[in-house]
């Protein structure tokens, strides 16, 4: 039995167990029959043209995980952003764990997405959130749906500036020989809000895992939201992200992702506007080896007028290793005085090191100003030659140029703890010390 039998075969089980009745039994119904009919995407898909999942979906994976698997804190502490307090919002093999989280309902409500699905006073929230902006089409947000359970459920009241950042976390313990989570997070940040999110999916060993997650993100007006991807995880992990992002007038919501680690990492990173003067901010660096793969795929549908989008993605790629970028910014007709800026920038430290670029701007409007611009090449050896001649040995003057390379996206992140935390880890893939010991 393939992977597709299996979920299809585990939907009724699944849905028995959480409730036949619920109301959700429409929105999951509606959602397995998509996945059923478009299956995994492939290649012949244009999104999916230089992506195949064939080799992934060979692995036998659980879908459920069969037990609850406890681990200690001391055990992945350094997961963490220790340095500074925060919520913690932490999943075990998909199923939450209550003694290494710390959430709170005191004025913020930061819990998780079964109590929000299933509880009466979650109600309204859930029917006027939970599956609006994410893809009916897309088949693997589809078959997230279809299963969607557990996760972060965070609700940001109105005029409230949250304390300190939420961490939300997936750990897998490896326990099962092969898994496959799929969990399911919801942001709504109400008027006037502001909050940080840093979001993580860890392996704990060297067993194949497959996450598809979801998040949808809602922005309300003059919001703003700062969302953190960090992706450093080990080479058997193969993550699916797809983020849909709502905002409404004067918002800003800026979402940087770091990939660092994994076999396969695709990004599905998709904004829509609802309001006049917002500001959509999306940020990344990829520094992959060996025959590591990362895909960003993205898009920006400004729909109305007055609007910015800035788009920045640097790339370092060595051995074997390949990236695709794939991002597009839409503008209709109703948007006029649209401001969008997509910039991917790339450098290739070896000869079988690829990247696949598609920067693309669709524009309807006639008063816009918009600019795309994608670059692939080499370290500047003119630079390299000239440190190297004034005492900086060849190692340290490369990662110091590739240093420089991401700065940018490193200035633009907004808690100091994280902003160093992403520099060592920048630092430790690049294999120096950069002003500071590790």
């Amino acid at each position: 039995m393939d992977l597709k039998e299996k979920l299809l075969s585990s939907f009724m089980a699944f849905e028995e167990r959480i409730d036949v009745h619920s109301e959700l039994h429409d929105v999951r119904t509606s959602a397995i029959k998509n996945f059923e009919n478009k299956g995994f995407p492939t290649k012949k898909d244009e999104a999916w043209k230089y992506t195949s999942l064939n080799a992934i979906l060979k692995n036998d994976f659980t879908v459920f995980s069969k037990e609850e698997n406890a681990i200690e804190f001391n055990h992945v502490k350094k997961y963490f952003l220790h340095e500074v307090d925060t919520y913690k919002v932490v999943f075990i093999d998909g199923v939450f764990s209550s003694h290494l989280s710390s959430t709170t309902h005191d004025g913020v409500d930061v819990c998780l997405m079964s109590s929000a699905l299933n509880k009466p006073k979650y109600k309204m929230i859930i029917d006027t959130y939970f599956n609006q902006i994410a893809s009916k089409d897309e088949s693997l947000t589809s078959l997230n749906t279809a299963f969607a359970n557990e996760g972060a459920y965070i609700h940001i009241p109105k005029s409230k500036v949250t304390d300190k950042p939420i961490e939300i976390m997936y750990f897998s313990t490896g326990n099962e020989a092969a898994l496959l989570v799929q969990p399911r997070n919801l942001v709504i940040v109400g008027e006037n809000s502001h909050v940080q999110i840093i979001e993580r999916h860890q392996s704990l060993n060297e067993n194949p895992v497959l996450t598809n997650s979801v998040t949808e993100i809602f922005a309300q007006k003059r919001a703003i939201v700062d969302y953190y991807k960090i992706q450093n995880d080990t080479l058997e992990a193969n993550l699916i992200d797809n983020t849909y992002v709502s905002q409404k007038q004067e918002s800003h919501v800026s979402v940087h992702t770091f990939s660092f680690g994994g076999n396969l990492t695709r990004n599905n990173l998709n904004f829509y506007h609802f309001g006049e003067r917002l500001t959509s901010t999306l940020n990344g660096i990829t520094i992959i080896g060996e025959k590591q793969h990362v895909d960003h795929y993205t898009l920006v549908q400004h729909s109305t007028p007055n609007c910015e989008s800035f788009q920045d993605y640097k790339g370092i790629y060595s051995d074997r290793s390949t990236g695709v970028f794939n991002g597009k910014v839409y503008v209709e007709k109703e948007a006029q005085k649209t401001n969008a800026f997509q910039k991917s920038n790339n450098i290739l430290l070896s000869d079988k090191a690829t990247i696949n670029a598609k920067p693309q701007l669709e524009i309807f409007a006639d008063d816009v100003k918009c600019s795309h611009g994608c670059t692939v090449g080499q370290l500047d050896e003119t630079a390299m030659f000239y440190m190297q001649q004034r005492g900086i040995p060849k190692k340290e003057a490369k990662a110091l140029l590739m240093y420089a390379f991401s700065n940018a996206v490193i200035e633009s992140i907004k808690i100091p703890e994280l902003k160093q935390r992403i520099t060592k880890i920048i630092a430790t893939k690049l294999g120096v010390k950069i002003g500071f010991d590790l």
